[in-house]
């Protein structure tokens, strides 16, 4: 049963860990860049954590235009560690990313936030995250995690059916996939950055740690 309406705030978590039991990984997926001229195969980032997040157009409200700025600064922090952010612009929550694929980039670097900003991660073309014509790579995502909300806001600002449990509630939903291309974390979307960067960083060590175990082992 889906619960509307509430106060729109995450019942008990802000993260939740993915299922143990996935089946697949982001390599049997890919996606146009924002300009349309290339093909990016996900496989492509093999051996990389990845930080799937579907961003909206630039915001009036100012938490909204920091959050971009800080995914350009955790790609750098994190970056040289193994991490790739990657932006998905959907239109699907409030009508927030009504432009072109191509008004997009021009709109971040001269009007919101503007002052030349240039995201630093890979952005990817505009499309559905939730729904009927969903792209198939957020089908595998949310299929391979537990939603991090049951409520969803106001249906009058959701634009696509069916509604699923596991559907992204809103912009700025976050999934961090292992560097075996599985899905491990998801955040909900009003999780702050840092928190999400120390999760991350927990994560990087717990890898790092698991790593030596063998070698250790062997000596």
């Amino acid at each position: 049963q889906l619960r509307l309406f509430s106060s729109f705030s995450p019942s008990s978590l802000t993260l939740v860990k993915c299922y143990n039991s996935v089946q697949g990984t982001i390599y049997d997926y890919g996606a146009l860049t924002l300009d349309g001229d290339e093909y990016v195969p996900f496989r492509n980032y093999a051996g990389k954590m990845v930080l799937f997040v579907n961003v909206p157009w630039p915001l009036l409200t100012h938490p909204w235009l920091c959050l971009r700025a800080e995914l350009n600064a955790l790609q750098n922090e994190l970056g040289p560690y193994g991490l790739v952010v990657l932006g998905f612009p959907s239109n699907q929550f409030g009508k927030q990313e009504p432009g072109q694929n191509s008004e997009i980039l021009p709109a971040l670097k001269y009007v919101r936030p503007g002052g030349g900003f240039v995201p630093n991660f890979q952005l990817f073309q505009k499309g559905d995250v939730n729904g009927a014509k969903e792209q198939k790579v957020y089908t595998f995502l949310k299929n391979a995690c537990p939603p991090v909300a049951e409520e969803f806001a106001n249906p009058k600002n959701l634009f696509w059916e069916p509604l699923r449990n596991h559907d992204i509630k809103w912009n700025f939903e976050k999934f961090l996939v292992g560097p075996d291309g599985v899905p491990v974390m998801r955040w909900y979307h009003r999780t702050n950055i840092a928190v999400v960067k120390n999760d991350i960083i927990a994560y990087i060590r717990q890898q790092q740690q698991e790593q030596q175990q063998p070698q250790e082992e062997g000596q």
